[in-house]
């Protein structure tokens, strides 16, 4: 039995990987997938990849993109989620800021250098017209925890993370979120670091099959807002709303979205290159 070790954020668009473990289906294909939880998020999966500590992860467009082209010796061999990440911007619930105009200067609680929370306050700042250079700064919180602590002590001003995620927070009062951020291409991408591509394809692309099998029809399995809910610990309502707006994919990102992603995060002076799409991409 093949052993493959896998990566992700424990949030509700992996629910599918779960499913599969639980049913066991890739045991049936004769391989033992064995999935990481990382609370970090991206930045701490492309540093586990870099490592060799995982074989793949499933892990956010624009924060991958980045990494391979500052030396992570992997490739993005599908799109996960098709639809943008709509990342919430969030206070302390007690702070004076009521809009995101008062954050400009402020600092943002990031869980770590080159993470989508990192990478992302540059897309908003872009979209507010800030200076790049003068009003942006950075309080490394590692993950959700260490951003309820720091916004609640004063040692950071706003945290960008997933809205539906971190609506229970605001629900309750530790969170005020004054404004969203989607991402402007899909947001998830399958990463499978090139090592272990090289001598393991039919390995990936069995595991790709099994994933694409749950996730076509994940929206029509009986309940699912129900055990999202559950397993969450999400209102329903707020679990139907994502669902309304997420989609899957089973394809690969197509070259036309890896150039706009590029584009992006050069004009905002986050890569020093554009690397072509076979030097980003892996077709099984």
């Amino acid at each position: 039995m093949k052993k493959v070790k896998i990566g992700g954020v424990p949030e509700h668009f992996n629910l599918p990987w779960y499913l599969g473990l639980k049913n066991g289906e890739y045991k049936d294909a004769d391989i033992n997938l064995r999935w990481h939880n990382y609370f970090g998020g991206t930045g701490e999966m492309n540093n586990a990849l870099r490592n060799g500590d995982i074989d793949m992860a499933v892990i956010l467009t624009e924060g991958i993109i980045a990494d391979i082209i500052a030396g992570n010796r992997s490739k993005i061999v599908q799109t996960f989620i098709q639809t943008p990440l709509i990342w919430g911007i969030h206070v302390a619930d007690q702070s004076g800021f009521k809009s995101i105009k008062d954050l400009r200067g402020t600092k943002a609680a990031i869980s770590r250098y080159g993470s989508g929370s990192h990478l992302m306050t540059y897309v908003n700042a872009k979209n507010n017209d800030w200076n790049l250079e003068e009003d942006l700064d950075f309080e490394v919180i590692k993950n959700l925890d260490g951003a309820v602590e720091g916004l609640t002590e004063g040692t950071a001003d706003y945290f960008m993370w997933e809205k539906f995620t971190t609506k229970p927070l605001v629900d309750n009062g530790t969170f005020k979120r004054i404004g969203n951020c989607p991402t402007p291409w899909p947001c998830f991408v399958i990463a499978v670091r090139e090592e272990f591509l090289e001598t393991n394809r039919d390995v990936v692309k069995t595991i790709l099959d099994i994933i694409n099998n749950t996730t076509v029809d994940f929206k029509n399995i009986p309940n699912i807002d129900k055990m999202i809910a559950q397993r969450y610990k999400q209102e329903i309502e707020d679990v139907q709303q994502w669902l309304s707006l997420t989609e899957w994919s089973q394809t690969l990102i197509d070259e036309p979205t890896i150039n706009k992603v590029q584009d992006q995060l050069l004009a905002l002076d986050i890569i020093p290159k554009k690397l072509d799409y076979k030097d980003l991409v892996e077709k099984l």
